[in-house]
């Protein structure tokens, strides 16, 4: 099994014809995405990468009956886009953009939880479900191998160095999801504990969070409550100091807030093992699977 995408997904490349979305939607093809349609308004009727642009949403859903979207489009738009994919019942909709506006991302999220469908992001490198040969968005699909560990993460680099250990040691993983940086991104890594704990084929977790908010803390108090299966985690920031965005718009201290040793301390309570270094999580999983 896998979580949010499987082998039947079939995915739509909002900005398709940009730079991003020729470069990317080439490598989704090129691991095995079932990519169906793109969508540029005012390009229908062309191709890139041999797949069809279309000039809506609906019409490329109408079409080819897909069932996801992965957005390309340059931030000011992007919160449209993601409104109109929603519109037209795609879940999940992943988001790669960055600097979306606040604004637009929390009524592009609040109109997502409304009707039940799943933003991923925005600002993630995407989801990737190694088994299915199926990722949607930027993440290299070579560091990442089928198998029973579900992987979260708020960064997009840390989630592929981590991968790359967890495949070096022979550890696969069932799906994994890039939560996205902003301190308003759709799923939370709760939700994604969530969905994890309903896959029957995922039997341990990896959380990798970074400073910024109180994400992770509540996910360590979930962990402790409902969480059966092993966990490991990593906090990226230790070093960071108060008052500075380190790399991600959420990634900033406030007073004791969202600081490396609280949420440090939050995992320690709920027996969750947390890694120094990212290359520890793959001898933590290995200890306890």
């Amino acid at each position: 099994m896998a979580v949010l995408v499987d082998k039947d997904t079939r995915v739509i490349i909002q900005g398709i014809t940009g730079s991003q979305g020729t470069f990317h939607s080439a490598a989704m093809l090129e691991y095995g995405t079932r990519v169906v349609a793109g969508v540029t308004p005012g390009k229908g009727g062309a191709e890139v990468n041999g797949v069809p642009v279309y000039d809506s949403v609906r019409q490329a859903k109408e079409e080819h009956d897909a069932t996801a979207s992965v957005i390309f489009v340059p931030a000011p738009f992007a919160g449209d886009a993601a409104l109109e994919a929603i519109a037209a019942g795609l879940d999940p909709v992943v988001i790669i953009t960055e600097h979306v506006p606040v604004q637009d991302e929390m009524r592009v999220i609040h109109t997502a939880r409304r009707r039940g469908v799943t933003i991923i992001g925005p600002n993630t490198p995407g989801i990737i479900t190694p088994g299915a040969r199926q990722k949607l968005g930027i993440m290299p699909g070579h560091v990442f191998m089928d198998g029973v560990v579900g992987l979260m993460s708020r960064s997009g680099t840390l989630t592929y160095e981590i991968a790359a250990g967890m495949t070096n040691a022979g550890i696969g993983i069932s799906t994994a999801i890039g939560l996205g940086g902003d301190p308003c991104v759709g799923l939370t890594p709760v939700e994604a504990i969530r969905l994890f704990q309903q896959d029957s084929d995922t039997r341990a977790l990896v959380l990798v969070g970074e400073i910024g908010g109180d994400a992770e803390e509540r996910a360590a108090t979930y962990i402790k409550e409902h969480i059966n299966m092993p966990v490991v985690a990593f906090i990226a920031g230790r070093t960071a100091p108060p008052g500075k965005r380190m790399g991600h718009a959420g990634a900033i201290i406030s007073g004791s807030s969202g600081t490396a040793a609280a949420k440090i301390q939050a995992f320690n309570d709920a027996d969750v093992p947390v890694a120094d270094r990212p290359s520890d999580v793959a001898r933590l999983l290995k200890d306890m699977l």
